[in-house]
């Protein structure tokens, strides 16, 4: 067809010429004979275009269109020929030629009736011009329903929702009766803008109008339902749908793996196969390739690229990079690369979800020679690029390679754009870099909710809760509306803290501006409360959720009473927890066994250790192992705790050896002892709370030659103990205290009434008479 098609436009061109040179120099006498040669060359171009436009030739019937004769010797197209050019346009989505196209019949002598000026508006709609086709539309002197359905057809594929809505609301005005189209055009528009009332005001307005059967209208309400969290309406519409096609079972598939129903979404496509109604395209396996990943489901995912690779899809652009992305979530990195490899022409969008693939996992090298490969070939990376890269730094040893990164994103002008400079914020945070990170707050020029919230979140990360009031200060001064992600983190802050004041304030603010009722805001209430010691209101709200507990509300309170003290309700919570049915998680075995460890139930806590992870898949961590630890060294099972910490997953930390130290004072076991110091001190030679433990340990046992040799040690190495520290907060200033300290500039006066104090506590011991313990 290519070639016969190239033939007959060198011959329109050599006959138009020599038609001209005959017409300028050839007597009257051939006049007539012109004419008719004229109006056979006519008919033939006029049927060889619509003739490739008919067998899906659409580019051959443009370039035709295109190499016609200039205006001296015109070529007059027929209406028909216009109707299919402006089809072939409206498939090959291009605006340039719909344009064209316009300005040629504009300027020819043909006056355009109704049906033409429909398909020029269905052309402007699907090539991405709605603009161009509402000019149109308000200068045609005649309009049917089918103008109409054009223009509410291409304002809401071009995401212009609202003027759909409106238009549809036009041809109910003016009584004209809409039809399928219309409906499904105008529902699809419900989606785009996530109106749910509207969208069943429409599904009752289908019912009445006898539409609701037609397959159009309910493969649209499939997916409006779907997209606006109904998938149980949109399922019910499915069911309904007695002929369902491949639109039909794509939007019910599609709509239960973006909802996070992904074991529906993979029955359905099984469903599909099964049946053998339809063939399955790239947009069904898309969905089920994403359904799996999400579920990391590799073995149907294998087998549905067996599948795909046997419909000849898998050089397809959107379903190889599902397969690939799949294969990628589910670890499989080597495969990942080879679906993506197998890509016939991979856009952006492949090269972007290959690289967020790598990334999800921190495999920054990977990601990186990525990138680079995807420079060589000239794809201009975006912002979704920029930030996928960004998630694969997330430790110090990636810092520097994030930092270029940084650079490039600067160099480019990438840091104006808010998600990429949240993103660098994140990375900062994730590579233990909390200043770079302020700096890169300081630098951007405009801020979101998001970018405040990610600043709160590093401050936490890094154990600077104190920085997060500092910020939610210039937040109130900037009148930055504060979200629920806000409040959790100013009620975190609150409760490493133990600022009750602030923590009931924000509780106030909650109620105010009605976000208690949100989960998590209740939660980290609950934990604030259960933290700052008040566990009466902590489990006031806990009562308040009127059992729509999940396993974070039942967690804060368990973990609040065991810190406090109260082991025993802690413990029966617990038992509450289980018989509910919400499986605990690590949090909760770390209450579980603080709580035991308060009150010396060690055998029962190794049992709880010992149980976690076989019957609830709780991989123990340093939190659970140091709980352990501290509970049998507080029973003088020393011995038994030094033979945890050479059997547990994890290198002992410091805080292991100091827990450690101190039993040993307490129980007096010199020869373990010394063990456990030498281990810190090989951590941290300057320690001073190790040699001050263990000087009083040979203090305590009469070794009093240890004891004056390791005084020499700490006075050569210079080893001096850190005084503690204390902190009070008053009218909203903290006040920080040393012993012995008189920095303060109010020192003077805290010195004398400590002293009044002091001699007033004399004064009530000595009129209270003798105490049992001086009889």
């Amino acid at each position: 067809m290519t070639s016969r098609f190239k033939h007959f436009q060198r011959c329109v061109s050599t006959s138009a010429a020599s038609a001209f040179s005959s017409a300028f120099f050839a007597p009257p006498l051939f006049t007539e004979t012109l004419k008719n040669h004229r109006h056979h060359h006519q008919q033939q171009v006029n049927d060889l275009i619509s003739s490739l436009c008919k067998c899906k030739c659409f580019r051959d019937a443009l370039d035709t269109f295109h190499s016609l004769p200039p205006h001296l010797f015109p070529i007059h197209l027929f209406p028909s020929t216009y109707a299919h050019l402006f089809l072939a346009c409206s498939h090959l989505r291009s605006l340039r030629d719909v344009r064209i196209l316009h300005r040629h019949l504009a300027a020819s002598c043909l006056q355009p009736d109704v049906v033409l000026h429909n398909h020029i508006l269905s052309a402007y709609g699907k090539c991405g011009s709605p603009d161009d086709a509402r000019r149109l539309f308000d200068a045609m002197p005649h309009r049917n329903l089918v103008s109409w359905t054009s223009m509410i057809s291409g304002f809401s594929q071009n995401g212009r929702n609202l003027e759909a809505v409106e238009l549809y609301l036009g041809i109910l005005r003016l009584g004209m009766h809409p039809d399928q189209f219309a409906l499904g055009s105008v529902i699809r528009a419900c989606s785009g803008l996530a109106n749910l009332e509207l969208g069943k005001q429409l599904h009752c307005h289908a019912l009445k109008s006898e539409c609701a059967g037609d397959r159009i209208v309910q493969n649209a309400l499939v997916t409006m339902y779907s997209k606006l969290d109904r998938i149980d309406a949109a399922a019910a519409v499915f069911e309904t749908i007695a002929e369902k096609d491949a639109i039909s079972w794509g939007s019910i598939i599609t709509g239960f793996s973006q909802q996070g129903y992904e074991l529906e979404a993979l029955h359905h496509f099984k469903e599909m196969i099964g049946l053998g109604v339809h063939c399955p395209n790239e947009f069904h396996f898309g969905s089920a390739f994403s359904a799996c990943g999400s579920v990391g489901n590799l073995e149907y995912g294998e087998q549905m690229h067996g599948l795909c690779a046997k419909f000849g899809l898998t050089r397809n652009e959107f379903a190889g990079c599902s397969l690939s992305d799949m294969y990628a979530r589910c670890g499989m990195l080597d495969c990942a690369k080879k679906a993506f490899k197998e890509i016939e022409m991979p856009d952006l969008v492949s090269w972007n979800s290959i690289l967020s693939g790598f990334s999800s996992l921190g495999l920054y090298n990977e990601a990186m020679q990525l990138f680079i490969e995807m420079r060589n070939l000239a794809i201009q990376p975006d912002d979704i690029t920029i930030r996928s890269l960004l998630c694969a730094f997330t430790g110090y040893d990636s810092l520097q390679m994030g930092e270029l990164v940084h650079s490039y994103a600067v160099k480019m002008g990438w840091v104006a754009n808010i998600a990429v400079s949240n993103s660098l914020l994140m990375m900062y945070a994730k590579c233990s870099e909390l200043p770079t990170a302020f700096n890169v707050f300081e630098e951007m020029k405009d801020r979101d909710l998001v970018s405040w919230n990610t600043i709160l979140s590093a401050c936490l990360q890094h154990q600077q809760p104190e920085e997060v009031f500092s910020f939610i200060n210039l937040m109130q001064n900037g009148y930055v509306k504060f979200d629920q992600i806000t409040l959790s983190a100013i009620l975190n802050a609150c409760a490493d803290l133990a600022y009750l004041e602030m923590g009931s304030q924000v509780h106030a603010y909650a109620l105010k501006v009605g976000l208690e009722a949100d989960i998590m805001v209740h939660n980290a209430l609950i934990d604030t409360y259960a933290k700052c010691g008040s566990l009466e209101d902590a489990r006031k709200l806990f009562e308040l959720m009127d059992n729509n507990y999940d396993v974070f509300s039942w967690s804060s309170l368990i973990l609040g009473y065991a810190q406090s003290g109260h082991a025993k309700e802690s413990l029966e919570l617990f038992m509450c927890m289980q018989d509910s049915g919400i499986k605990p998680n690590h949090v909760t075995y770390v209450g579980v066994l603080t709580a035991c460890r308060h009150v010396g139930l060690v055998d029962q806590g190794l049992h709880y250790y010992n149980v976690m992870e076989a019957e609830h898949g709780i991989v123990p961590t340093r939190e659970h192992c140091s709980c352990v630890i501290d509970m049998l060294a507080r029973a003088g099972r020393l011995t038994e705790a030094e033979e945890f910490i050479n059997q547990m997953p994890y290198e002992p930390d410091i805080v292991m050896w100091k827990t450690m130290l101190a039993a040993c004072r307490m129980h007096n076991n010199v020869e373990i002892g010394r063990k456990i110091a030498e281990n810190i001190l090989k951590i941290d030679p300057q320690n001073s709370g190790a040699y001050v433990l263990l000087c009083n340990i040979y203090a305590s046992s009469g070794h009093w030659d240890d004891f004056a040799r390791l005084r020499r040690i700490m006075k050569s190495n210079s080893v001096k103990k850190s005084p503690g520290r204390s902190w009070i907060k008053v009218k909203g200033d903290v006040h920080v205290f040393i012993a012995e300290d008189r920095s303060h500039p109010e020192s003077k006066g805290i010195f004398e009434t400590l002293e009044l104090l002091g001699l007033e506590m004399i004064n009530a011991r000595n009129d209270a008479g003798p105490s049992l313990l001086n009889e």
